[in-house]
């Protein structure tokens, strides 16, 4: 869905950081259609747009501390970036990068929660996030997972005003995905599972994994491999939802996939309530 203006407080933007961005840009372009569009600018540091049909929907850029992981992470639109990290402060979350200008695209902090899942605020000036979202090849679902579901819940409700809903369960059975759902304004747009033994080489720290929607799982899982990604969870029904799996790519980034079952609709969907309209 195309997207007139960003929910506040909602995911508007989704960013890899990798140690090659050009391979990445080959391996999500053969995956997702992307290409990839480079900032030339110095002042830039290599970032780089993910488009889709010439709309920003992703974006990748180089890792610039030596510790700093291999990841996607999420933005969140904010309308005060200062005011926010200021919020994450008071509610036992930390501010990693102070809010900075990014020229005159915006403002944007990167912030942790209690637990040390990374994120990002972005305050939009220019730029205002992601121009298509919940459609093949963009950023649909969000998913927490962490190791004090009720900490996390205090925080993200207090910090960016969510709600957290324990209706249904989106990703499977409650014994490893959990029911928790995130949202704004009545829209889910993510939901939170407790770490577990199961879900692959991310379950050593809280972290955020970001869903993008395909056609199909199973043929995306394939093409991903034989672009040099790995599997980080098996492909799994969600009876009444649709279908989802874990991959990461050939750098290290952890990833997921979604597609809709047919056209069946259900509230906690994801992909359907991570839009602006």
């Amino acid at each position: 869905m195309k997207v007139a203006e960003p929910v506040l407080g909602a995911p508007c933007w989704a960013e890899l950081g990798t140690p090659d961005v050009a391979a990445a840009a080959r391996f999500y372009g053969g995956l997702f259609g992307w290409t990839a569009e480079e900032d030339p600018s110095p002042e830039a540091g290599g970032y780089t747009m993910m488009l889709l049909d010439h709309d920003p929907v992703a974006a990748a850029a180089p890792l610039h501390q030596d510790d700093q992981p291999v990841a996607w992470t999420m933005a969140v639109a904010v309308a005060d970036a200062n005011v926010v990290a200021q919020r994450v402060r008071e509610t036992g979350g930390s501010v990693l990068t102070e809010p900075v200008d990014v020229f005159d695209l915006g403002r944007f902090a990167v912030v942790a929660d209690p637990g040390g899942a990374v994120f990002t605020l972005w305050q939009a000036g220019l730029f205002r996030g992601a121009a298509r979202i919940g459609e093949r090849g963009t950023l649909c679902w969000v998913e927490l997972a962490c190791c004090d579901p009720s900490a996390a819940r205090d925080f993200y409700t207090a910090a960016l005003g969510w709600s957290a809903s324990d209706g249904g369960e989106p990703f499977g059975s409650s014994t490893r995905w959990g029911t928790t759902q995130w949202g704004m304004e009545g829209r889910n747009f993510g939901s939170m599972v407790g770490l577990t033994h199961d879900r692959g080489p991310l379950d050593v720290s809280p972290h955020w994994l970001l869903y993008f929607a395909v056609g199909d799982v199973d043929a995306s899982v394939a093409r991903a491999l034989e672009l040099g990604g790995g599997t980080l969870f098996a492909a799994v029904d969600v009876p009444g939802t649709g279908r989802v799996a874990g991959l990461t790519d050939p750098q290290g980034g952890a990833f997921a996939l979604y597609a809709a079952e047919g056209r069946a609709t259900r509230r906690s969907r994801p992909g359907r309530e991570l839009t602006a309209g």
